[in-house]
């Protein structure tokens, strides 16, 4: 059986087609830098490789890239669409109204749409994914894999926020979580790396979008992105945690309205309003040349990382592994030094030397000393979407 998925971020379109229940990846690839002047088309196959650089201005024009490129006559690997039987997307905000692996139906979208509001740069942009590929690919079945799900074990005591207890029974105000399908993945591969079921997990995820969470016996306890994708770490353009008095002070004395401030905290902030670029990869290298906003911008992101680890060894009494994944997860040697360094009295040692390099596949970057297991494992969001969605 042929199982797309499709995954898409708040500006990256990731891709993979699978043979299920295999889970042979017939091909792969990527759309990033979705809304920035020059995106990138990555797309690959067994026998091609091709990288375009082209502005994509939107997420609907980025997919129709990847149909275009899945039938091309020379690189593709299918003939019609009707080779694809499912499809499976990524969506990030389930509230309370999914709790697990979902076939698509009109009813189901709209409960997506109503959740726009929760997470405004991932539901529309998973929401409009469905719809392209539900008119392009009309034999398959569409299912979608909730990002939230996997945080349905967290406590209680770590989802509810001290306020009033009807907004929570009444409205179901609470610490949702996300990036479920990531931690998910690749805790269980550092579970296993461990060989034991009983461990104590921290997992980093770096993207354009950040979370950390606390993991326990495999099951989620506690997790930095709570009602909405916005609290927690420094992100690309999501401010991540500030004191929420400032939304006050925005709205009573400087002017802003509240779909201004909205705007601010969602697209305006982080990384990017710290230094006026988003992307990791920019910021690293003016940072190597003196660019001293975007130096403290990385001495900002990699602190809040080192006080959310404190936090959750804390809640766990104790870390087996803290594991680095996604993007800048995978891919930045300087953001899981400076986040690593300094912090031997929970006896987390980094090996340097064995840091510098960018994962392909599960690499440990402790030094033989360190009583902390420090991992990079790639995540393979994709891959655990196809496994729900054929299991389905």
């Amino acid at each position: 059986m042929k199982v797309l998925v499709l995954n898409s971020g708040s500006s990256s379109i990731k891709y993979q087609l699978f043979i299920m229940p295999e889970e042979r990846v017939i091909c792969s690839g990527l759309i990033e830098r979705i809304g920035l002047e020059e995106g990138a088309v990555h797309y690959e196959s067994a026998n091609d490789d091709v990288t375009e650089h082209i502005k994509i201005d939107n997420h609907r024009i980025g997919l129709e890239k990847v149909v275009a490129l899945l039938l091309d006559e020379k690189i593709g690997v299918i003939s019609s669409t009707d080779e694809i039987e499912i499809v499976g997307h990524r969506v990030v905000h389930g509230g309370s109204s999914f709790t697990s692996t979902t076939e698509v139906t009109e009813e189901v979208k709209s409960k997506i749409e109503d959740l726009f509001s929760l997470a405004p740069q991932h539901n529309p942009a998973n929401l409009e994914g469905i719809k392209v590929a539900e008119a392009i690919f009309t034999r398959a079945k569409q299912v979608a894999v909730f990002d939230t799900a996997f945080h349905q074990s967290i406590p209680e005591k770590a989802y509810t926020y001290a306020i009033p207890k009807k907004f929570l029974n009444e409205n179901k105000i609470r610490l949702y979580g996300f990036h479920g399908t990531s931690h998910k993945y690749v805790s269980e591969k550092a579970i296993d790396y461990l060989g034991k079921k009983e461990s104590k997990i921290i997992t980093v995820h770096l993207g354009n979008g950040c979370s950390i969470s606390a993991i326990e016996n495999g099951k989620s306890i506690d997790h930095s992105l709570g009602f909405g994708p916005v609290t927690g770490l420094v992100m690309g353009t999501r401010s991540g945690d500030i004191d929420h008095t400032l939304i006050f002070y925005l709205v009573n004395n400087l002017g802003y309205d509240i779909n201004s401030v909205n705007t601010l905290l969602q697209k305006e902030s982080g990384m990017f309003g710290l230094t006026g670029y988003s992307d990791l990869r920019d910021i690293e290298a003016e940072a190597s040349k003196g660019n001293k906003d975007c130096q403290l911008a990385l001495d900002i992101n990699t602190y809040r990382i080192k006080k959310y680890i404190g936090s959750y060894i804390a809640a766990m009494n104790g870390v087996d592994a803290i594991v680095f994944t996604a993007g800048i997860g995978e891919n930045s040697s300087l953001v899981r030094e400076k986040v690593c360094t300094h912090l031997e009295f929970f006896g987390i040692e980094i090996d340097k030397q064995k840091n510098d390099t960018r994962a392909k596949e599960l690499i440990k970057i402790h030094k033989p000393e360190s009583k902390v297991k420090l991992l990079v494992i790639p995540t393979n969001e994709e891959l655990e979407i196809a496994k729900q969605a054929f299991q389905l």
